[in-house]
């Protein structure tokens, strides 16, 4: 078991009262973590303030270098920290070992890009008003961050925003999701003890709303970094005042099968898309939209490609998918499967519950008005929509409050380019699953799917902010 510490700046810190998170596998305790209260968020964010007015100078080589150093000891203890996801939140330690992969992708592009955060030279003579001068911009870091972190994928989404962050030369207030304490206690650990490390750049608490929202609301931060639900990305946006804002809020993913699309590489694509992480993804297929010439045959494929996936112990290696987050969330995926049936839905693959498992649903025959379509449901739970063609199909899909990722599988290259053009999205697949990423790539979305770009090339711009210089 892992005991996390408050990290307040650079030194580690405990508390009297303790939190216990257990293992949604097995329920046994596997970390804990310090009761922090706002008091402690106030004394993080004053630390951080002064720790960006003592480095705010600091070489970016030396920036560099600590990200590359982070990287290199989180590639040596890769197991460890995998291990540690699938204890706390019950990832199948296969996707746990990739999701080690792409954190130390995401900080080694967060240091490679930072030479790149450049300004550049402006002709002020270039209107009548204007008269020769040397003037140009330069681009600089913010001051305080706060970044607030979910459980469902602790170690990679936390490392998108502290490696950009801190290599922009900003200072980190960093609140992990109490579901996983002990995998973001780790990763901060790593940046603090290295040899690079600027002091007290970097501060860990933990919490729900009550810190959460000291942090938001205090005068200090200049920018909040958040992933989470929606609700409290509106919380968020009502009480940060002045402040950047970035929001990843997840989503409603859909997909569009046309009839000149291979049924079979869709269909096990499909089940990929819906199923993996027990579909507690952002951008998890939840919309299948079918065109009707091959709606039944999809159907059949998609069941034939799902039951092959194995659902049991997240320790072994062949398992496909372990358990919900929470005993909770696999009552409320039960409850979401029997309101659709009851407003009429086909079950393809009927699933069922056990404590935290809740096993693959496939449904048919889903209509607008249904719940499980509009909402996200966070849940492996994926619905089929005949369509009578792209049109049809498009309208359905753009018609949701979330807009994060969208794809399409057709060999008609005329559909394709429109439907780059007409997704609203803030990303588009074509010939896969809306839930491909890389994390090279911009992400984030529109409307309720939030505010604001992933990705290390674009977060070092969402983490900086534009100094205008004109010398006469």
């Amino acid at each position: 078991m892992v005991e996390a510490k408050i990290y307040f700046g650079s030194t580690p810190a405990t508390k009297e009262e303790v939190v216990e998170v257990r293992s949604p596998f097995d329920g046994r305790v596997v970390s804990s973590y310090p009761k922090c209260d706002p008091s402690d968020g106030e004394r993080a964010l004053q630390i951080a303030q002064e720790a960006f007015r003592r480095h705010r100078f600091s070489p970016l080589s030396q920036r560099i270098a600590w990200l590359r150093d982070v990287a290199e000891r989180l590639r040596e203890r890769k197991e460890e920290f995998a291990r540690m996801i699938t204890d706390e939140v019950g990832k199948p330690i296969t996707f746990s070992r990739i999701e080690v992969d792409r954190a130390i992708e995401t900080i080694t592009l967060s240091a490679d890009f930072a030479p790149s955060l450049v300004g550049e030279t402006i002709n002020t003579d270039a209107t009548p008003s204007g008269r020769r001068t040397v003037s140009f911009y330069k681009r600089v870091p913010l001051g305080v961050v706060v970044a607030i972190t979910p459980f469902n994928f602790p170690l990679n989404l936390s490392a998108h925003k502290l490696a950009p962050a801190l290599v922009a030369g900003n200072s980190v207030v960093y609140k992990p999701t109490p579901e996983a304490p002990a995998t973001g206690y780790l990763l901060a650990q790593l940046f603090i003890e290295s040899e690079y490390a600027l002091e007290d750049a970097l501060s860990l608490v933990y919490g729900d709303a009550e810190v959460g929202s000291a942090l938001v609301q205090s005068e200090i931060p200049r920018k909040i970094s958040f992933t989470g639900s929606v609700p409290v990305g509106k919380i968020i946006c009502r009480n940060a005042g002045i402040k950047k804002v970035s929001l990843e809020l997840g989503g409603n993913a859909a997909t569009y099968l046309d009839r000149s699309s291979d049924i079979r590489e869709a269909a096990s694509r499909c089940a990929v898309g819906a199923f993996v992480n027990s579909g507690q993804v952002c951008i998890s297929l939840q919309r299948i939209y079918v065109h009707k010439d091959i709606y039944e045959e999809f159907g059949r494929a998609l069941v034939e490609e799902t039951e092959k996936l194995k659902v049991g112990d997240p320790y072994d290696p062949e398992t496909f998918m372990g358990p919900l987050i929470s005993e909770d969330a696999a009552l409320r995926a039960e409850r979401w499967v029997e309101s659709a049936v009851k407003a009429g839905a086909r079950l393809l693959l009927k699933p069922k519950r056990e404590g935290r498992y809740f096993y693959p649903a496939i449904l048919a025959d889903v209509t607008d008005e249904m719940e499980i379509v509009c909402e996200e449901v966070f849940a492996p739970i994926v619905s089929l929509v005949k369509v009578e063609g792209y049109d049809e199909a498009m309208e359905k899909i753009n018609n949701s409050p979330y807009g994060l990722q969208f794809s399409i599988f057709t060999k008609d290259i005329e559909l394709i380019k429109r439907f780059i053009d007409e997704a609203e999205a803030g990303g588009v697949v074509v010939n896969d699953i809306p839930t491909l990423r890389f994390d090279i790539q911009p992400y984030g979305g529109v409307k309720y799917s939030g505010i604001g770009r992933e990705g290390p090339k674009f977060a070092l711009q969402e983490y900086t902010e534009i100094k205008s210089v004109v010398i006469v």
